[in-house]
């Protein structure tokens, strides 16, 4: 079982802040991406699934889908909300799983959140030996053009039964970015209750990204930006989708 994880205080703001946010934006880099190129019935591997909000697309196409994440909590919230789908509480740095798959997504900058270089070609590695030969591997991280956006005021949110204060602080010497989350939730009995976690990521170039993918044993590395994947919303600023074969 691994460490908690930041996102467990915030799982239920994850879930009704952001949910519902990525894919409709993504979706069109998805499909051409991953989608076009896995038939109903195969075996996908969700990397760091978060509480579903593609997992659940995964399975309305048919896909046989086992999702993995560090946080408990988002992982809880995925067992209720997708029953079909199987959902393994793991770190992607360190997780073994014995199926072999026929294809592997990591969405929404996931892999980010992993801070050092070493650490993610051993994700690589974990999903290279997960995955069948010839597999594709799609992922999408976001590039430092994307954490140099000016995140220093208070982005708020106003729902009626919460309120949810974001802010991030990009250091360019690191190129981490520490993303401070409150949240204020409502509890039946009337009272609130206040919330506090701050979420780390990291930015890679892209020639250690594709050279840890390589040491990991991943073949045709290809990328491209969000817009070159036909991505138009405000969540292409900065990102970039990668695809490998293993």
């Amino acid at each position: 079982m691994p460490a908690s994880s930041p996102y467990d205080p915030i799982a239920g703001l994850y879930h009704q802040n952001w949910d519902d946010w990525y894919l409709p934006q993504a979706g069109v880099a998805l499909e051409s991406l991953f989608f076009s190129r896995l038939k109903g019935g195969a075996h996908v591997l969700d990397v760091c699934c978060g509480c579903g909000h593609v997992t659940r697309e995964l399975v309305a196409r048919g896909y046989q889908v086992t999702g993995v994440d560090a946080s408990s909590e988002l992982i809880a919230q995925a067992k209720r909300d997708l029953p079909a789908a199987k959902f393994v509480v793991a770190d992607v740095r360190q997780f073994q799983l014995t199926r072999s798959f026929d294809g592997a997504l990591s969405t929404f900058d996931s892999l980010n959140h992993i801070l050092e270089l070493r650490e993610l070609e051993a994700s690589f590695r974990n999903v290279h030996s997960a995955l069948l030969a010839g597999a594709p591997f799609v992922f999408d991280m976001n590039s430092e053009e994307a954490y140099r956006m000016d995140w220093q005021e208070w982005s708020t949110r106003v729902a009626p039964h919460s309120v949810s204060l974001v802010r991030g602080r990009f250091d360019p010497v690191t190129r981490q970015v520490a993303t401070e989350i409150v949240w204020f939730q409502r509890l039946p009995d009337g009272r609130w209750e206040r919330r506090d976690s701050i979420v780390p990521q990291r930015c890679y170039q892209d020639h250690e990204i594709r050279t840890a993918l390589e040491q990991a044993g991943f073949r045709q590395v290809s990328s491209r930006s969000a817009a070159q994947a036909g991505v138009t919303g405000e969540i292409g600023y900065g990102r970039v989708f990668w695809s490998a074969l293993a």
